[in-house]
Parts: C-alpha cells; structure tokens; sequence
C-alpha cells in the first residue's frame, strides 16, 4: 500500500469523521423540537432520498437478494441503534453521547467471539476489561451523578456491535450497494410505524436541520466506506474515533457542555481500548 493512498485513507476517515459529528450536533438540535421518532424517520427518510441517483444507477439484479432476512436482522440492529443513540444524544452531552456509542468495539469483538466463533487473544480481551472501566468511569454508578440515559447509550453501542457484525456476515455474498440500499429502505419502512403514534410536525428550519443531517450522513457513510478501501483498519481506524473529539467540540461551542476529570478518563480509556482491538483484528 502506497502512502498516498494511507494519508488519503486518514484524510477521508477524518472528513467522515467530522461530518458524523455534524450530523449528530443536527440531531441534538432537532431533539430539542421534535420527538426521537420523528428525528429516526426523517434521518432515514433524507438519507434514502439522496442514496437514490446512486441507486438508480444499479441494476435490478444487482439489488436481488437471496438473504432478505439477514438484511431484515442487520437492518432491526442498525435502527435501535439509531433509536438508542439518538435517544442518548437528546439526554446526555453530545461528547458522552458519541463516545458511549464508540465503546462498539469493544463488544464487537465480544460478539464476533460468540456468533461468528472468532478466537480473541488474552490482549483482546484486556484491551475489552480496559474499555468496560472507561464505561463505567463515564456512567458513575453509586456517585450521586448517574445518568439513566448513559445506559441507553451503552445500549447504542452494543447493537452498533449486532449490526457491524451482522454486515460482516452479509459481506459474504452481499455487495455494498445491496446492504446499503435493504437497510436504507426497510429502516425509512420501519420507522414510519411510530410515527402513527409520535409524529410531531417539524418546523420549517427543523426540517431543513434535518435535511442536512441526512445528506450528511449520507456522505459521511460513503467517505468512510471509501476510506477503508484505500487502508486497512488497523491503519486507519484511529482516526474514526476524531469523532468523540469533534462531537465535544460542538457541544461545548453550541451548549456550553464540558467534560468533568472522570468522563475525560473515561473517554481516554474506551478510545484506547477500541483502537487496541480494532487494530488487533486488522493485524
């Protein structure tokens, strides 16, 4: 691999990376106006509606699938962890939020151990031992200062593990194109049914907020896809986590929102534990 192509690998996952901040800091202001259902469907509305001109693009076979249902259980995982994460986002600080939904790794690694029957090194499993403490050091169980929502938080990043691990799966025999269009799709489907329920009407700068947040999120998914074709994760995959730090950022620049000397060791943990195991299963 060139080092061209590895500084440009860096340079998209860090793009992808301040744009999934953005989209989260549009989400958290959406939350604000709106209920999390609306925010999920419009999120997957916006984002179907400009994956579109990609789509139209394939062809129907390319987009046929024998594994309708393994699309169906990627597609379940990957939209309660939208729910939960944005759940998050519009209770806990923004920085928490993302950096509760980056503790992934760490029970990726755990599932791919049980469904996908993938050894783990005795280093695997301390780098996870190492991120669990940095989960616990942000959540302050027993400290007067616990967050009901951090759980829903943690629970964002176990079903982004579910889903990652669910495409690992899929990537088998499915192209990018086909995972991306069935879970754009069938989630835009799915979360449509509460909103028979929860539906609140945006305002007009709500909904251009949330226009946004959809193409963003859109490029920002096609950039980081992009990103890991040009370098392996093991070289790349710190980058990604320039999200946490992007996300503290606009937090502290749109709400006043800072970290206190616990939630900093903790970030420094769970970033540290989930760089250890991405790049062990990059090796």
């Amino acid at each position: 691999m060139s080092d061209r192509k590895l500084v440009r690998g860096a340079l998209c996952s860090i793009l992808s990376a301040l744009l999934f901040a953005l989209m989260s800091a549009g989400v958290k202001y959406a939350s604000h106006y709106i209920s999390s259902e609306t925010v999920v469907f419009l999120r997957n509305a916006f984002g179907l509606l400009f994956l579109l001109p990609w789509i139209h693009n394939t062809s129907i076979d390319t987009l046929r699938t024998a594994r309708f249902g393994a699309h169906l259980v990627r597609t379940l995982t990957g939209l309660t962890a939208m729910y939960c994460f944005f759940y998050a986002i519009a209770h806990l600080q923004l920085g928490e939020a993302v950096l509760l939904n980056y503790s992934s790794p760490l029970f990726i690694a755990l599932i791919a151990m049980i469904w996908l029957k993938e050894p783990a090194s005795r280093f695997v499993v301390m780098a996870i031992l190492v991120g669990f403490a940095g989960v616990i050091l942000i959540m302050k169980p027993g400290m007067g200062v616990f967050k009901p929502a951090a759980l829903v938080g943690v629970a964002s990043g176990v079903f982004v593990a579910l889903a990652m691990v669910s495409i690992r799966n899929l990537s088998s025999t499915e192209p990018t194109i086909r995972i991306v269009f069935y879970f754009s799709l069938l989630s835009t489907l799915i979360s449509a049914i509460p909103l028979l329920w929860s539906w609140q009407t945006p305002a007009p700068k709500v909904l251009l907020v949330m226009l946004g947040a959809g193409f963003i999120a859109t490029k920002a998914q096609l950039l980081m896809t992009y990103a890991y074709r040009l370098a392996p994760a093991a070289k790349i995959g710190a980058f990604a986590y320039t999200n946490v730090v992007f996300a503290a950022l606009f937090g502290w620049l749109f709400w006043g929102e800072t970290f206190d000397s616990l939630s900093i060791a903790g970030a420094c943990l769970i970033c540290f534990s989930g760089l250890l195991t991405t790049m062990r299963r990059g090796t």
